[in-house]
């Protein structure tokens, strides 16, 4: 689960253009296309480098149109098979979701936001190859949009990712937002938690990455089962008051975990799904195992994440979507 604190002192942001937060945080925007360049509060990550989305066109009631920009050698979001990484995708979803949630939803920056699940299901036919950045689109729908009082409590969103006109793949999610205070009272045991000393990492290339930081798995005794590492170098936990594991090292260690018992298929097909929060205080264990797949030949792979007993993440990833 994703979450994020970003301070309640006045202060403009520069990109996109019509973003202002005003006294209390409240992120306002103006009702029309924002060609600037999306700063990094709005998507909840710390570098600029790691923002995705570059401006957005809202198209008519709660319909938008959001321009992204895919790196090819981001070290988060290496490339699988030469085709843009599974994560990229994902991180895509959620970054537009917290950006239009902020700037056209009015979410203030300062409150936290729960992304329940992430689904994608990419052709990978048609993503975009090569060495060089690629410009996407994405269509998205805002549905089941709740209010609590004048503020939103949650909504749905699903999206279509286009290249070259072409869509590429389809998914969204659903989030909850929380007030500074209420997450308070939520995590008041929780809120001085820090990160643990990371155990030692395997060598990188088992979890598909290139860099020892990016390498959210450590190995246990048992095949198919490891724990939750994160190095306290990795840029995901640096600047941020995390007091929980966040949503997208969850998503990384799953398919890491898939990687490391099927690294011969693309994940056409990612779901994870959240249960609760991934806590500092005790060991998570990751385990992946082969599940059943439709099509001959085809992969999938089932992941789960627990604590203390309890499920923290269900991951499931196949070559191809399940047919519904």
């Amino acid at each position: 689960m994703a979450t994020i604190t970003l301070g309640d002192r006045t202060r403009h942001i520069g990109q996109p253009s019509g973003v202002v937060v005003q006294q209390g945080t409240r992120a306002t925007a103006a009702r029309r296309s924002n060609s600037q360049l999306v700063s990094a509060q709005l998507v909840h990550r710390t570098s600029d480098a790691d923002v995705l989305p570059t401006g957005w066109t809202r198209l008519g009631g709660d319909r938008f149109l959001v321009r992204a920009r895919w790196p090819h050698d981001h070290p988060s979001f290496r490339p699988v098979a030469g085709l843009p990484s599974p994560i990229l995708i994902s991180e895509t979803l959620r970054q537009t979701a917290m950006m239009l949630a902020h700037a056209e939803f009015g979410v203030p920056l300062g409150h936290h936001f729960v992304m329940w699940d992430i689904t994608h299901v990419a052709h990978p036919e048609r993503l975009p190859a090569g060495t060089a950045p690629a410009e996407v689109t994405v269509e998205v729908t805002c549905s089941d949009v709740r209010r609590r009082g004048s503020g939103l409590a949650g909504m749905d969103c699903h999206m279509d990712i286009r290249s070259r006109g072409r869509i590429v793949a389809s998914g969204g999610g659903a989030l909850t937002v929380t007030s500074p205070a209420a997450y308070r009272r939520l995590r008041a045991e929780r809120l001085e938690d820090r990160l643990p000393i990371a155990t030692p990492p395997p060598a990188p290339e088992f979890a598909g990455v290139l860099d020892a930081r990016e390498v959210m798995l450590a190995p246990a005794a048992e095949p198919g089962r490891w724990q939750l590492r994160t190095d306290r170098r990795h840029p995901a936990m640096l600047g941020r008051s995390n007091d929980h594991y966040p949503g997208m090292v969850l998503m990384s260690a799953a398919h890491q975990a898939a990687h490391a018992v099927a690294d011969s298929f693309y994940p056409a097909y990612s779901s994870i799904r959240f249960s609760r929060y991934a806590e500092f205080s005790s060991p998570c264990w990751v385990e992946a195992r082969p599940a059943p797949s439709e099509g001959a030949g085809a992969t999938a792979v089932r992941v789960t994440g627990r604590q203390d007993e309890q499920l923290v993440f269900l991951a499931q990833l196949a070559a191809t979507a399940p047919t519904v």
